[in-house]
């Protein structure tokens, strides 16, 4: 699950334990502000040691502000810096992989958008030597979102200079209000053919399992409990009995509410997983 960093970053890492995770997402800093505080020798230090410990797979998350496929200049400057900053972070903190949205053209056209992400991943690879791996994340169709199909993730890895720096993290919440199908056997199977064919099964890092508020190609990007929304339990049984999934790190994105909380919905991924 996603965990706060309220107080101290490596309190991230004590709530996930608590939590009963293996795998965990956080960010690094405030995710609603483009200012930060720099990181210590002695921050990173103490974030890697309880990580080694407690043998948690940390993930981090960029901030909400930053948009790389922004027209506007000064955002898409922002954005790029921030990006490049966020990398050096996770190197700094020892986090394997950063998840990343590709942003919103805000009108200009899906190319133009495409082209100043793609842009925008290369100045930051090139400006950070940290070996964390950026993940590309799906995105669920919403009106001018880069990202939402298949094609247009393979084009934009198409055009990156340092491609074996660059994995996936697959949203389900997002591919199915995207229109890509998960609930049956047969459309699980191919949904799968098809990210295989335009971006490579190998690229899959991360999945964020979320459910959805939204039904099969919605482009809404509500997240709801796991087995509570469309794709529902018997979605969400074969996702985690199919051997693509199965074999990878799980992040819930999921409400917290009088439904469920993040414990909740741990222990009904094991159940369905079981």
């Amino acid at each position: 699950m996603h965990v706060s960093i309220a107080g101290s970053l490596d309190l991230a890492v004590d709530r996930a334990k608590d939590a009963g995770c293996d795998v965990f997402q956080q960010f690094t800093r405030n995710p609603r502000g483009w200012g930060y505080k720099p990181l210590s020798d002695d921050d990173g230090a103490l974030y890697k040691k309880k990580c080694a410990t407690t043998g948690l797979l940390p993930v981090d998350h960029m901030p909400y502000l930053p948009n790389l496929a922004s027209p506007k200049p000064e955002i898409y400057e922002k954005s790029v810096q921030t990006l490049t900053a966020e990398l050096d972070r996770c190197g700094c903190l020892g986090i394997p992989y950063l998840v990343t949205h590709l942003g919103h053209h805000l009108g200009d056209g899906m190319a133009g958008g495409r082209a100043r992400v793609i842009k925008a991943v290369n100045l930051a690879l090139e400006s950070s030597d940290a070996k964390t791996m950026l993940l590309l994340e799906n995105t669920a169709g919403e009106k001018n979102s880069v990202g939402s199909s298949f094609e247009h993730i393979g084009a934009i890895l198409a055009g990156l200079s340092q491609p074996e720096r660059i994995g996936i993290c697959f949203d389900t919440c997002h591919a199915f209000a995207a229109g890509y199908e998960l609930r049956t056997e047969e459309g699980l199977a191919a949904t799968l053919a098809q990210f295989d064919e335009q971006v490579g099964l190998s690229r899959l890092k991360v999945i964020h399992l979320n459910d959805t508020k939204g039904d099969l190609g919605s482009g809404l990007d509500r997240h709801e409990h796991i087995g509570m929304g469309f794709i529902g339990e018997d979605g969400f049984r074969r996702i985690l009995h199919n051997p693509v999934f199965a074999r990878l790190p799980l992040v819930c994105e999921t409400p917290v509410d009088e439904r469920r909380d993040d414990r909740g919905n741990i222990r009904k991924v094991r159940e369905l997983a079981a």
